[in-house]
């Protein structure tokens, strides 16, 4: 083996043109093969950063009959799922929550917070790295508040000072300690910040109200399927004994990494891991083919080596050998080119977006796996040149000249290739069209109203001001009427929701005059909202009338519902004057009366599939929340607005926290990022293979060229036209580049449809079809032509005497 080493390197050295582009070529496969691994290890394979997290799983209920898949728990169906249920060791919840922290000498931060069970860390196993955890006492209604940090806040607001704990400090106005400290890379559930009991918050909340993220931990020996029994059975239980809240409610039992990777996520990772194995084949059937042409240059070595006694398995190894190394030589540059995707990738993900239990990175196992990739890339792309090589006469071999050998044998294996590369291209590039004009369609896509003139934020107000719904009602207009009077704001309003950002709230609803079975009355979107939301929007009220001033800012039940409600829950009649109340014992009695009807609008983002939801909207009394969204219409660049509009906040309360401020166009954006991330990947991987392709075919013909120079020469000499020469060689490019985009489109059809889940367009969308091969056969005519505009320039004096 040193010797077959040694021997390779000097051969690949005395080649060097050949060399490079072959390590060029398999490093960009390479490379982006180790890239996407990182991916698909850090999210599909390796194991989440708890205690024997197989035995972790997610509970939650679900109610088949009315449709919902999947809900949170309410607090009291916890309380009565720890008692009851035997097949778990612990069982925990998390609440999210915005919470707001305050200390002296500082301003108060907003941060995505969470209310947990005081075992919550246990059952994770956990453990604190300041401090303690939450105590059964402290996860009491009337126990003395307490918090636990997370490392951000710790190192950036106290400088990693440990005196931290014992320390008093503010969490949404109210006085909390600091008990621990979370080390740092823990932000369970997703990205939260800091910590608070659950009990003092969610104790005296509906059994209805079901919100609460709950974990469990198996006990040993116990199945998942023995879970889903024994919870199946205490949910008909509490069905029986609370009708109202729990009748038809069942519960649904998943692992870990079930509940927390979903399904489309999962799918887009393995259809780029499908992606770069195509791209890293095309680099193989371009090296092999490269390989092929250089085994017949070699014809002679490879004869009188095998005369020499050389048997056919050695120098198969041989010619093995120099394949490997040349994969070897390669994996450091795809090292170096994965690590530099890795980070373009993490620069086109929001931060937030991703949960921090999600990393990746070329580590050791990424190595291993880039080392292991090359040897059986060296081995793939070179054990059928070799065998090819092997496969000869040795005496028809010796009496070849040079410029004869080989061609009709290996020109089957060679335009093979080619076809392969052509159909895996053009099935990249449909993928990549798909996911471009899926993102495009986002992109045109209505959202109901023009957002380049709007400006949005959020404030969260907490304390003892705000304690009263009232309070923050007027706290709330106050803040409206101030930026509103701003130079260049034309109109506000702020509501419990900003549309594409999502929020409101939402819940079942009786209709006057019709009766739907308990449990299955329509499901609407109920959003508070103070006057001039559809001055601000740009949107029409189409039947009927807006709020007055008055009436916005009053607790009267006036509605204006959206076109879908009103069609819906009143079809083929007028929606104006009906009356509807939110169903439930719990909700009061109040019914709503109709006194417009206005145009529909998304509330989240653009990318949902379904946006179009049954929505009423109410004055901003009937729900004046702590977190409240501000919409702002200015003239001309709504970014220029965001100080004078903290100024005016600020002027209201200084100590009113202001987060997420973004112009509506970003937010449009923000959400369809991971279209747009798509269509990136998929074109990079796309061009890569067409790039790939098009040497591929171009080398196949210069081949082709160098191999029939004679040929060539004698049909000039015998009269033949030089365009017709030039006919010939495009035409067999053609011909290969045409077999290979036939069988690529039959490819592309199946390959759309197990993305259909992904994409805003048909899987079969005509012009991706369309627009991929045409240019891809233009693309094969340009690297057909080269090759074939130097045949024509060949001498046929120069011809006749290359024997």
């Amino acid at each position: 083996m040193p010797q077959d080493l040694r021997y390779a390197l000097r051969t690949l050295l005395r080649t060097p043109v050949f060399t490079t582009i072959a390590v060029v070529c398999l490093a960009l496969g390479i490379g982006v093969n180790t890239m996407i691994y990182a991916v698909v290890d850090g999210v599909l394979i390796q194991s989440f950063p708890y205690k024997d997290p197989d035995r972790l799983v997610v509970v939650s209920e679900l109610f088949r009959r009315g449709g919902i898949t999947e809900r949170g728990l309410s607090y009291k169906n916890l309380v009565d799922w720890k008692e009851r249920a035997t097949s778990f060791a612990t069982i925990a919840a998390v609440q999210y929550r915005s919470l707001v922290l305050a200390d002296t000498g500082g301003e108060p931060d907003r941060y995505s917070g969470a209310s947990v069970s005081w075992d919550l860390f246990q059952l994770l196993g956990q453990p604190v790295a300041h401090g303690r955890h939450f105590s059964t006492e402290d996860d009491r209604p009337n126990a003395e508040p307490v918090v636990i940090l997370g490392d951000e806040i710790f190192q950036r607001r106290y400088k990693g000072d440990a005196s931290v704990i014992g320390r008093r400090v503010l969490i949404n106005a109210r006085p909390h300690t600091v008990v621990g400290v979370m080390p740092p890379n823990f932000e369970f559930p997703e990205n939260q910040k800091l910590y608070t009991p659950l009990a003092a918050f969610a104790h005296d909340t509906p059994r209805a109200q079901r919100n609460l993220f709950t974990f469990a931990r198996l006990k040993d020996g116990t199945t998942i399927d023995q879970a889903r029994d024994e919870l199946s059975a205490v949910a008909a239980r509490l069905a029986r004994e609370y009708p109202t809240d729990n009748e038809g409610w069942t519960t649904l039992v998943q692992p870990l990494r079930e509940a927390f990777i979903p399904d489309d996520v999962e799918l887009v990772i393995w259809a780029m891991m499908a992606a770069v194995t195509l791209v890293l084949l095309i680099a193989c059937a371009n090296i092999a083919n490269l390989l092929i042409a250089k085994a017949s240059a070699r014809q002679r070595e490879i004869s009188i080596r095998a005369a020499l006694g050389a048997g056919r398995w050695r120098i198969v190894r041989q010619l093995l050998t120099e394949a490997v190394l040349l994969g070897l030589m390669a994996a450091p540059i795809g090292l170096a080119l994965a690590v530099l995707g890795l980070r373009w990738l993490d620069s086109a993900i929001p931060p937030d977006d991703i949960p921090y239990y999600i990393h990746w990175s070329v580590d050791r196992r990424a190595m291993i796996y880039t080392i292991i990739v090359a040897i059986l890339t060296g081995i793939v792309f070179g054990l059928a040149p070799a065998f090819q090589a092997t496969r000869t006469n040795l005496h028809e071999s010796l009496k070849e000249g040079k410029g004869t050998g080989g061609q009709g044998r290996r020109a089957w294996l060679r335009n093979t290739l080619v076809v392969v590369e052509v159909a895996a291209s053009l099935v990249l590039l449909i993928a990549a069209s798909l996911f471009v004009r899926s993102f495009m369609s986002l992109q045109d896509r209505n959202a109901g109203f023009d957002a380049s003139p709007l400006m949005t934020l959020r404030y969260f107000m907490t304390g003892d001001a705000y304690q009263t719904p009232e309070s923050r009602s007027l706290r709330t207009a106050n803040i409206v009427r101030r930026v509103e009077a701003l130079p260049g704001v034309r109109a506000a309003f702020a509501s419990n929701m900003i549309p594409l950002g999502g929020g409101g709230g939402g819940g079942r609803v009786t209709v006057e005059g019709r009766s739907f079975p308990k449990g299955e009355e329509p499901s609407i979107g109920f959003t508070a909202v103070t006057p001039h939301m559809y001055r601000t929007l740009g949107v029409s009220v189409q039947r009927g009338r807006d709020f007055t001033d008055a009436e916005a800012e009053s607790k009267q039940p006036l509605a204006i519902v959206n076109e879908t409600m009103a069609n819906r829950l009143w079809p083929n009649q007028d929606a104006l004057g009906r009356r509807f109340k939110v169903a439930g014992e719990d909700t009061g009695d109040e019914w709503f009366t109709v006194i417009g009807v206005a145009a529909d609008f998304f509330h989240s983002e653009i990318d949902d599939q379904d946006p179009l939801f049954p929505a009423a909207y109410v004055p901003y009394s009937w729900m004046p929340t702590p977190n409240t969204g501000l919409t702002i219409r200015v003239d001309g660049d709504p970014a220029q607005i965001t100080a004078a509009v903290r100024a005016a906040i600020r002027e209201a309360d200084p100590n009113i926290p202001l987060f997420q401020i973004r112009t509506m166009s970003e937010l449009r954006e923000l959400g369809m990022w991971q279209y747009g991330l798509f269509g990136k990947m998929f074109s990079l991987f796309g061009a890569l293979a067409l790039f790939l392709a098009s040497i591929g075919v171009y080398g196949v013909l210069s081949y082709a060229v160098s191999q029939r120079t004679q040929e060539i020469g004698v049909r000039v000499a015998l009269g033949a036209d030089r365009a017709a020469v030039l006919r010939l060689i495009v035409g067999q490019g053609l011909w290969l580049a045409g077999i290979g985009i036939v069988a690529g489109l039959i490819l592309a059809v199946p390959t759309g449809f197990l993305i259909r889940t992904l994409l805003f367009v048909p899987p079969t969308d005509p012009i991706s079809f369309v627009v991929v091969a045409v240019f891809l056969t233009l693309v094969a005519i340009f690297a057909s032509y080269l090759p074939a505009r130097r045949a024509t320039a060949v001498d046929p004096l120069i011809a006749l005497r290359t024997e």
